[in-house]
């Protein structure tokens, strides 16, 4: 009977809430989506990449985490900054230097996010909480974030993220 298989519960379906990212449409590059699995088999977050085209790496990771997820609580610099570090292999250290929260309108809404300054300059990095206590944190390599950026942000629905 080796058809009949259990689903293992390490591996996710995929994440219960929207995930706030840039639509892969209307990013001009490759696009890629990592579930972080908890021990139970939930999903304890989603990790967006976002490359360039032409092979010139790494651009952007967006994180989305739920309340709860071991990722959220790292010590140091954010975990998407460890993972854009990663993705461009530089294992040079890099540190928090500050944060400091920041007002931006995004049309009649008030959006608080925290930029964190990075001991790397060419890394940017922001973080903000949304209403359902997820927290979204943005890394940038060699680009700012902008206003602009989190007006590009759009709720994808989680069915995008699920697996069949």
């Amino acid at each position: 009977m080796g058809f009949l298989r259990r689903r293992t519960t390490d591996a996710p379906s995929g994440p219960d809430f929207d995930v706030l990212a840039v639509d892969p449409g209307d990013w001009p590059g490759n696009f890629g989506a990592v579930l972080l699995a908890g021990p139970d088999g939930s999903c304890q977050g989603i990790f967006l990449r976002y490359d360039l085209f032409g092979g010139r790496g790494p651009a952007m990771f967006i994180g989305n985490l739920p309340a709860g997820s071991p990722a959220r609580e790292t010590e140091g610099v954010p975990f998407e900054v460890s993972q854009m570090m990663a993705a461009l292999e530089n294992d040079e250290p890099v540190e928090e230097v500050s944060r400091e929260d920041v007002p931006v309108m995004l049309g009649d809404d008030l959006l608080i996010v925290r930029r964190v300054k990075l001991s790397e300059g060419r890394l940017a990095c922001s973080q903000f909480d949304r209403s359902d206590d997820v927290q979204v944190t943005i890394v940038t390599w060699d680009r700012p974030i902008t206003e602009d950026l989190y007006r590009l942000l759009k709720p994808l629905p989680a069915e995008m993220f699920q697996r069949v």
